[in-house]
């Protein structure tokens, strides 16, 4: 070998290794072709045969007759660690071969994607391509409709297709209700924990947070709150509509009423966070938004957590703010795929997503006791579980005096991926709490993974 075939093969090496270390992906990854690779970098196809020898001696690749060369899963390098947490958290959610309690997707048990899909190249056919795509920036009229029809529960509280406003995920449709009702630098009551999403978005907003804490048994001191509305210039509240995420509980109608009666006294907006509205175990439960006033009300939602990540769209409900709210669709200009919103829409008003939740609700709710049972034979000695009245999660409380942080630290060892308490809050509660997933692998060993936790 020639001193520039040398130094050639250097180099693809790595450009290989740097390929591998970059990649991010849950399966095996396939690698350039010989001819491909030696096309790319304008090399020999020997250069590059003699670079992918030395990768499979050390382990790094290995190939398959015909197939070419693929790098196993389990080379995939760790993330770089994060000062922030929560990226911390997700960055090892998602690499392969880590075992992830910290997920809060009910569609990870049953999706709706599936028919989705389909029903979106149904309509495909129907509907041919505009040479200019015609975007709503507001929402397809179609899924404002149903999702309208959806809130609507009697000539009291009814909503219009003109009040509901799409936007691309939960963050956006935040961000842009925070902006239309100009509470940018305001002050919010939350309830605590609150979703880290909430939170951070409240943060962006450049927004006080006043946490108000909720007790076992999911119930606020009112005492406290009725202190701090008129000690503070509270200008909104953002609150569960049913069941409190992420701590599981189910607050009581009576408590509502009175929480709803004084952020109407003082004019304060209440934004309700529906979300995981549908995914109560129980028959009957009061939403804010029944005794709240319509004028100062705001319903937003996510459709991803019924449907799965191939529908993230997120969804505003608000009454008298039109002009405001418009311009702020106008100003983000939201290019959302007509076809999707579509299909949305029929899978709303074909009643086929008011079944497959009632399905979900029924895997969630024996999920949640299968885990519930792991908890109370593996760790009930170490842990403390608020029963869950709905949702994807457990809220789930040191017996001891324990720093979680630490706790997730080490369970990353043994590639367990736990929520530390501390994501879900801003002022520094929750430190010996953990939010846990019961929508998990269940075909994995989740038995010894609670016993790594205990």
């Amino acid at each position: 070998m020639n001193k520039d075939s040398a130094f050639a093969y250097q180099a693809v090496y790595r450009y290989l290794v740097e390929l591998i270390d970059s990649a991010r992906t849950d399966g095996e990854l396939k690698l350039p072709s010989l001819r491909q690779l030696a096309l790319r970098l304008n090399v020999s196809v020997s250069t590059t045969k003699y670079a992918y020898a030395l990768l499979e001696d050390a382990g790094r690749v290995f190939s398959r007759p015909k197939l070419g060369y693929f790098c196993p899963a389990t080379a995939m390098q760790p993330p770089a660690p994060a000062d922030n947490l929560l990226d911390n958290v997700y960055a090892y959610a998602r690499q392969p071969g880590m075992l992830a309690l910290c997920s809060d997707a009910p569609s990870m048990l049953l999706s709706l994607e599936n028919p989705l899909l389909m029903i979106e190249r149904e309509l495909a056919r129907q509907y041919p391509r505009s040479a200019v795509p015609l975007y709503q920036p507001f929402g397809e009229i179609e899924l404002r409709t149903v999702l309208a029809e959806r809130y609507t529960r009697s000539t009291e509280h009814y909503w219009r297709p003109e009040q509901v406003y799409i936007g691309a995920d939960l963050r956006s449709v935040l961000d842009m209700s925070l902006a239309a009702l100009n509470l940018h630098g305001s002050v919010a009551l939350v309830e605590s924990p609150c979703s880290w999403a909430i939170l951070r978005q409240l943060h962006a907003a450049n927004i006080r947070v006043i946490e108000v804490p909720l007790n076992t048994d999911g119930r606020f001191d009112l005492q406290q709150i009725h202190e701090v509305l008129q000690r503070e210039p509270v200008a909104l509240a953002v609150l569960s509509s049913t069941v409190n995420i992420p701590h599981g509980s189910l607050m009581a109608a009576a408590d509502k009423q009175q929480l709803c009666e004084w952020l109407s006294e003082r004019n304060v907006w209440l934004f309700e966070n529906d979300s995981y509205g549908e995914f109560g175990f129980f028959a009957e439960q009061s939403r804010y938004r029944d005794f709240a006033n319509p004028q100062r009300l705001l319903v937003f939602s996510t459709i991803d957590k019924v449907i799965g990540s191939e529908a993230p769209f997120g969804y505003v409900l608000i009454r008298g703010q039109e002009a405001a709210m418009q311009r702020q669709c106008l100003d983000r200009a939201f290019r959302l795929s007509p076809i999707r919103q579509k299909a949305l829409a029929r899978l709303f008003s074909s009643r086929r997503i008011d079944q497959h939740t009632q399905v979900l609700r029924g895997l969630l709710a024996g999920r949640m006791a299968q885990m519930t049972r792991l908890l109370q034979e593996h760790a009930a000695d170490q842990l403390n579980v608020v029963a869950a009245a709905g949702g994807a999660t457990l809220w789930v409380q040191s017996v001891h005096p324990v720093d979680m942080r630490r706790v997730y630290e080490r369970l990353l060892a043994k590639r367990i991926v736990i929520a530390p308490g501390a994501l879900f809050s801003q002022q520094g509660l929750w430190g010996d709490c953990l939010r846990l997933s019961y929508t998990v692998d269940w075909s994995k060993d989740i038995g010894q993974a609670v016993k790594s936790l205990a």
